[in-house]
């Protein structure tokens, strides 16, 4: 799940920016050290600090979290291990336990790590799973006693094919999204008037239009149109070289009145890029599986961006010092 530093290197040597939305390298984050990463929306550390935001909200404020035990159930991979140093400073802010356990891939047996679970007794646990590991996680909870509606999926463990195989014990399962799903917006409702309607689309299963991963899907292509858009208010509307590209995502600014003109308000979150800050948005909400589909149960809920900016910078200086990589001066290339 990573970025790979051969990927990096290539993007950068190449000028050609890489979209790794609702993912990647937490630290590509700073543009200045990673000119043509980006990992729109939200990254791994937003990820965690919303879950815990969240969590505080549940508990009446996360000055309640104190004394609280968090489970971090997370796949054995630098993708499920990436936030266990965030989560334990957030620990430390909110004074709540928090235990990590660690399930080998692909993760089609965690009998052991459940029952680890039901020992320690926590409040709540987070789940960074993939692929089969997430209905394993949910039928194994709920066949050693822990009640599924205190499991919260991170975003890979979010769609429709996560709680579907593990059956009708999987309802009350919580996950954090960026976005809904469903069809209610604009944009999906001209996407099935003109593509699906008129046998245009390419999807093997149609009752997959609407679900979590096909939403995320169209607000990828917005993110990308429009910072094409963006680019070519610039340089005009002609093929763009990739740093051209990369312009027009680090001043792509998307806020409720164009959400409104493209359809998807309430679908995608309002977001700003810059030249330091390739993430742009930091904020998620929460569903629920009702047995058959998702539903919103909250608001949207923030990342503590004061708090992870620091340790994004200096994780990005780190690898800048390492791979001997030049820091941008975004003050100056605003001025050009």
């Amino acid at each position: 799940m990573g970025i790979a530093y051969a990927l990096i290197e290539r993007a950068t040597k190449d000028k050609n920016p890489i979209i790794t939305i609702n993912h990647g390298r937490t630290d590509s984050t700073d543009g200045r050290v990673f000119p043509y990463i980006f990992p729109l929306q939200l990254n791994p550390y937003s990820e965690v600090s919303a879950i815990t935001s969240y969590l505080g909200e549940r508990a009446g404020g996360l000055d309640k979290l104190k004394g609280k035990k968090i489970v971090t159930l997370y796949h054995g991979s630098p993708y499920g291990k990436e936030t266990i140093p965030v989560l334990d400073i957030l620990a430390k802010k909110y004074g709540f336990e928090v235990k990590h356990i660690e399930v080998p891939h692909p993760g089609n047996e965690q009998q052991s790590q459940w029952l680890e679970i039901k020992r320690y007794q926590p409040e709540w646990v987070i789940l960074r799973g993939w692929g089969v590991m997430n209905p394993v996680a949910i039928k194994t909870a709920a066949k050693t006693g822990f009640p599924v509606d205190h499991i919260i999926g991170n975003i890979w463990s979010n769609s429709e094919e996560d709680v579907t195989p593990a059956g009708s014990v999987a309802k009350g399962y919580i996950s954090i999204t960026t976005h809904p799903a469903g069809t209610d917006f604009p944009v999906l409702q001209a996407i099935n008037e003109h593509v699906v309607k008129k046998g245009k689309g390419d999807l093997e299963d149609p009752k997959r239009f609407g679900s979590v991963y096909y939403n995320l899907g169209v607000i990828n292509g917005i993110l990308n149109v429009e910072a094409l858009r963006t680019a070519q208010t610039k340089f005009g509307k002609k093929p763009l070289s990739g740093e051209q590209v990369r312009w027009g995502f680090e001043n792509l600014d998307i806020g409720e009145a164009k959400l409104k003109e493209l359809g998807a308000l309430g679908l995608l979150q309002q977001i700003k890029l810059s030249c330091e800050d390739h993430e742009g948005g930091g904020r998620v909400r929460f569903q629920q599986w009702d047995g058959s589909k998702w539903a919103l149960i909250s608001d949207w809920v923030s990342a503590d961006r004061a708090l992870l900016r620091p340790i994004i910078e200096q994780s990005a200086a780190k690898y800048a010092a390492e791979q001997k990589i030049p820091v941008r001066d975004c003050a100056a290339e605003a001025k050009l």
